[in-house]
């Protein structure tokens, strides 16, 4: 069974790309929320088959990160990221990635890409140069969207979100819906890990 340690500071992003790629995927996944827990899971419990790790997580320090891991792990190390734009990514893979994942990708795509880079392939999608960078056209939230977006990245329900700001659930429903048409976003937790990446929860 290929071993991966997966590395995000974002509780809900780390929680459902780690369920998927284990309950679905049949990987055993080891999790880390910053680049120091990550040189101490690695050193801890590994080897490991493939490291991810999140661009802008606490300790990456841009690239920095990526030249630690790989030197203490000595196995392929992936970049991670929901809104690098692809100077980044060209960066990454110079600098010794063994892939670039955007948050934009499907669970499916996301295997794929996982199981061609333990195969000793480098990955980075074909159309990622091409496209800009998830919310590059996200316009400004108003502070209601904002409330609402901190309580999607929390993990709320809408009913919980509602009762937080004394708004019908509705109501909560259409923030939702427009807040993630802003940032570009295909669902709630989509719209999560990217609020997060920039900065903006």
């Amino acid at each position: 069974m290929n071993r991966i340690l997966l590395a995000d500071d974002h509780a809900l992003v780390l929680e459902t790309i780690a369920y998927f790629l284990t309950r679905q995927a049949g990987f055993q996944v080891e999790r880390a929320t910053s680049l120091s827990e990550a040189l101490k899971v690695n050193a801890e419990k590994g080897p490991f088959n493939l490291i991810v790790l999140d661009y802008t997580m606490p300790g990456m320090d841009a690239l920095t990160g990526l030249t630690r891991m790989r030197a203490q792990s000595g196995c392929p190390v992936a970049i991670l990221s929901g809104t690098a734009p692809p100077d980044i990514a060209r960066r990454a893979l110079r600098a010794g990635a063994a892939g670039f994942l955007p948050k934009t990708l499907t669970p499916e795509q996301l295997v794929q890409a996982i199981g061609s880079m333990l195969d000793g392939e480098t990955y980075l999608p074909v159309n990622f140069l091409t496209e800009p960078p998830p919310g590059a056209t996200a316009t400004h939230l108003t502070p209601r969207e904002q409330m609402v977006l901190h309580g999607v990245a929390e993990g709320k329900l809408n009913r919980e979100i509602a009762r937080d700001l004394d708004i019908q659930e509705v109501t909560v429903k259409l923030h939702v819906k427009t807040l993630s048409r802003k940032l570009g976003a295909r669902n709630r937790t989509h719209a999560a890990m990217l609020a997060r990446d920039m900065s903006l929860v």
